[in-house]
């Protein structure tokens, strides 16, 4: 059996949890202990009491929680106070994003964990099941987000990309058809905007 601790996500508007109740249940059901930082998972909608009733502890401060886990979960990487408070021979398992951040990696190595990057998991197929879904939802909001640049009140041109009857729709270039690329397209479709991907290798424009 494991200590697996769940700590709060201190990054700026990070809201997102590392584990949800329904995790919690199927951990504690195999035996593990779980531990939760007090309102972690409050930003996402998920009270203390939903945690404690799937069988998790709840732990008043990041403190204890890097002091007892052996696994740690959470969602961004660890920040410089949040790595000072790692130990030898713990786990860590987080979107790590390593490439551009060297204090970060430094970090890591001198601290003695193993740190595993939900973006570098592979599956038997060669895909990326834990990054795939983070990149169907930024392809999914970046219509949005454009959408609400174009907007005159946030210092946009005023166009609505879906267009009015006499008024011509938006238009939506994309860069790329990959997951990010493909999810965009539909969500700018769906708005009813004109839209053009452009890509590289022709045969992937064939799934959208």
């Amino acid at each position: 059996a494991m200590r697996v601790g769940v700590p709060r996500e201190i990054k700026d508007n990070e809201y997102r949890v590392g584990l949800i109740p329904s995790t919690v249940r199927e951990l504690t059901a195999k035996g593990h202990q779980v531990l939760v930082e007090t309102n972690a998972g409050i930003g996402a909608g998920i009270p203390d009491g939903d945690y404690q009733a799937a069988g998790a502890e709840i732990v008043a401060g990041a403190d204890l929680i890097f002091a007892r886990a052996e696994l740690i979960v959470k969602v961004k990487e660890p920040l410089a106070q949040e790595r000072k408070k790692l130990q030898r021979g713990q786990i860590l398992f987080t979107y790590l994003h390593l490439a551009p951040d060297r204090a970060q990696t430094e970090d890591l190595v001198a601290a003695g964990v193993t740190a595993i990057a939900y973006e570098t998991v592979t599956s038997p197929q060669g895909t990326l099941p834990l990054l795939t879904p983070m990149s169907e939802v930024a392809g999914r909001m970046a219509p949005h987000v454009g959408a609400r640049c174009l907007e005159k009140e946030n210092g946009g041109r005023g166009v609505l990309l879906g267009g009015v009857p006499g008024v011509p729709p938006g238009d939506i270039v994309i860069l790329g058809s990959g997951v990010a690329g493909t999810h965009a397209a539909i969500i700018g479709v769906g708005l009813g905007a004109t839209v053009t991907v452009v890509d590289r290798n022709p045969e992937a424009l064939r799934r959208i």
